[in-house]
């Protein structure tokens, strides 16, 4: 198959920002954000760096549900602790990436890891959600703890930069997250004038999210810090060239194509299913977890 450029849909600014809890101000990519396609990615939560005060208690999220999906959890600047009702508990530093299957059904919370929240200061976070086929919704909860020490990377010629292979697989390079579906996920840490090459197939969904710096998007298309680059089902190819030091999300995954049934943190495929969620988080089957 002949190398053609991906083409370039959509080049977007974040929306109107929002709380999620008291600890993550968010803007809101898709799906409420902007109605792009980008199955098997439901959800984009991006929290723009933003300084917090040091607090004695800390920010966070409450004890929630979920059922149906996985949440991701890629930490760039600050830190988040997490605990949920299947015993696991972790915290997240600049870095790490924390991978929760909720599926059949799993309580959580999330809040500013202890010595951070006292000291303060910058955070950066991204949170996706990621959905599961029918027939995993109701498989297991698990939980993936990917550090940045230990993540997988792809070291780019000349010292121009790396790139970090969260799940999926870069030039060989094999990212440490299992999925459940096709899932290409990368940080690229580029230098300035520093070029990656990034080929996926024409049919999958695909953006970039710029965390830092700015970048050429196929040699014309520019897009700079805290801008998300939709790509359009044209082409299985993808260059970007740093204009200066960037760090680049960057997720492309093979589409589910299955009805979605959605009420707040359940996501399932059909309305009955999202009832019985309610009636299982209310009848305590999500386990306990102490507020």
């Amino acid at each position: 198959m002949p190398t053609t450029f991906k083409k370039v849909a959509a080049i977007l600014n974040p929306t109107a920002p929002h709380m999620v809890g008291d600890g993550f101000r968010v803007h809101n990519f898709f799906p409420s954000g902007y109605k792009i396609k980008m199955d098997p990615f439901y959800l984009l939560d991006y929290n723009a760096k933003l300084e917090f005060s040091p607090s004695n208690t800390p920010r966070g999220v409450g004890v929630h549900p979920h059922r149906g999906f996985e949440t991701v959890t890629i930490a760039y600047h600050g830190a988040v602790a997490h605990h949920d009702s299947a015993g696991n508990s972790g915290v997240i530093y600049p870095g790490d990436v924390q991978w929760m299957t909720a599926a059949s059904g799993i309580l959580h919370k999330e809040y500013h890891e202890e010595n951070y929240s006292k000291k303060g200061g910058p955070f950066q976070m991204v949170q996706l959600w990621v959905n599961l086929p029918a027939k995993h919704k109701m498989t297991a909860p698990k939980y993936q703890s990917v550090t940045h020490r230990e993540m997988a990377s792809f070291e780019l010629p000349n010292h121009e930069g790396k790139i970090e292979v969260i799940a999926g697989n870069y030039n060989g390079v094999k990212g440490s997250a299992s999925t459940f579906t096709e899932i290409e996920l990368y940080n690229l840490r580029l230098k300035a004038g520093a070029k990656a090459h990034l080929e996926t197939p024409a049919h999958f969904n695909t953006a970039l999210l710029v965390i830092e710096g700015s970048i050429t998007v196929n040699g014309n298309e520019k897009a700079t810090t805290n801008q998300l680059v939709h790509f359009a089902h044209e082409g299985n190819a993808i260059t970007i060239e740093a204009s200066e030091d960037a760090v680049v999300l960057y997720l492309s995954g093979d589409p589910i194509n299955e009805p979605i049934a959605q009420y707040g943190p359940f996501l399932m495929n059909k309305p009955e299913e999202l009832q019985q969620a309610i009636e299982d988080y209310n009848t305590g089957k999500f386990g306990y977890l102490e507020e």
